[in-house]
């Protein structure tokens, strides 16, 4: 027999919107010389700080490595002797809950990192967005949101999810997206990411694959890789504002 809710005593949901503290770490500073940013979202259940730490190959003189954390910290493991004192602790973007509302709180966060960054110098820069695991379909979906045009996509470990593909892909026109993936991921798997740049080419998009031999992790060979790709266009002079501009150039998820 169904139980019978007063109408009453029915919940009704509700939102609100409140200004909280979010955290990012940076590889660099922002000055004279810099022109090449990245903006690269961890992997389920890490921490911003120790993801930048291994985007440490990638950096140099003229680049500023950006790494937010996601909004949504928890602990890893169950609770020890009844304590998470010594419990490691993670972050995730968001989940199927509530799933509008965390969408647009990323754009709303990765929107003010960039407002940010871009107030503080009037030299044209370069953005690469990049994301690892379930970062993929965060710095993906934020794309599709933000006014904010990346000159390159770097999705590593992860697949750009089908409801960006299914959507408003005009924000990706211009964009180079480069799909990396080890040999041995066990989310992004060779066949899956052959399948998915496949596709999207079907689309009219610009994409590449590069691979390494590994699993599911970053690679420091493969990341110094795309920063020379990176240090190869800055010589060729192309920069991009931020909002608008399109880079010409070709440069070789989990949720």
């Amino acid at each position: 027999m169904r139980h019978q809710i007063n109408e009453r005593h029915a919940a009704h949901e509700h939102h609100l919107t409140v200004a909280r503290t979010a955290r990012f770490y940076t590889i660099g500073e922002l000055g004279t010389g810099v022109h090449d940013v990245w903006l690269a979202c961890h992997g389920y259940g890490q921490l911003a700080g120790e993801f930048v730490e291994r985007l440490g190959a990638a950096g140099g003189p003229s680049r500023l490595i950006v790494a937010p954390e996601g909004l949504s910290r928890f602990y890893l493991e169950h609770a020890r002797g009844g304590s998470h004192a010594t419990s490691p602790v993670g972050a995730s973007w968001m989940t199927r809950e509530d799933r509008s509302a965390e969408i647009a709180d990323q754009v709303a966060y990765l929107d003010a990192i960039v407002d940010a960054l871009k107030a503080r110098t009037s030299d044209a820069l370069r953005l690469t967005a990049l994301g690892f695991s379930q970062g993929v379909a965060t710095i993906c979906r934020w794309l599709t949101h933000t006014r904010t045009r990346a000159e390159r996509l770097v999705c590593w470990g992860g697949l750009v999810p089908d409801d960006v593909l299914t959507g408003d892909i005009r924000m990706f026109r211009g964009t180079h997206i480069c799909l990396v993936a080890g040999t041995r991921d066990e989310f992004a798997t060779p066949e899956r990411v052959t399948d998915a740049a496949s596709a999207m080419r079907r689309l009219g998009l610009n994409v590449s694959q590069l691979g390494f031999e590994g699993g599911h992790r970053l690679d420091d060979a493969t990341l110094m890789r795309l920063a020379n790709a990176s240090a190869e266009r800055e010589q060729a002079g192309s920069g991009v504002r931020g909002t608008g501009a399109e880079a010409p150039e070709k440069v070789e998820s989990r949720k």
